[in-house]
């Protein structure tokens, strides 16, 4: 289950953009009409504070998406632990069950 830990870091955001920008008409903070609609008073005058905006968004969304990658990561890891100390549990009930058995049949 180690590997797990190390797979769970693997997600690109940049691979997630592609799928948006096939969708826009122009470059994202052009102004109103580009990039699938208006956005906002800031997205629709375009210009520099128009590409700082889209700049503001993609970052916050990347740090959402960092954000909950790590608490889906820390998820499943408390799960592997639950289970493997499950799993000690269970292997202890069994030997305890088998040396009572034992005894059982010894006397």
């Amino acid at each position: 289950m180690q590997s797990l830990r190390k797979t769970t870091t693997w997600i690109a955001p940049s691979a997630m953009r592609f799928a948006r920008i096939g969708t826009q008409l122009g470059e994202p903070g052009c102004g109103a009409g580009k990039g699938g609609g208006g956005g906002g008073s800031i997205r629709e005058a375009g210009g520099a504070f128009g590409k700082m905006e889209v700049a503001h968004e993609e970052e916050y969304f990347y740090h959402k998406r960092k954000e909950q990658l790590n608490k889906l990561k820390e998820k499943l890891i408390k799960q592997e632990d639950f289970h493997q100390e499950s799993i000690k549990q269970h292997e202890e009930a069994i030997e305890r069950h088998r040396k009572a058995i034992e005894e059982l049949h010894g006397h």
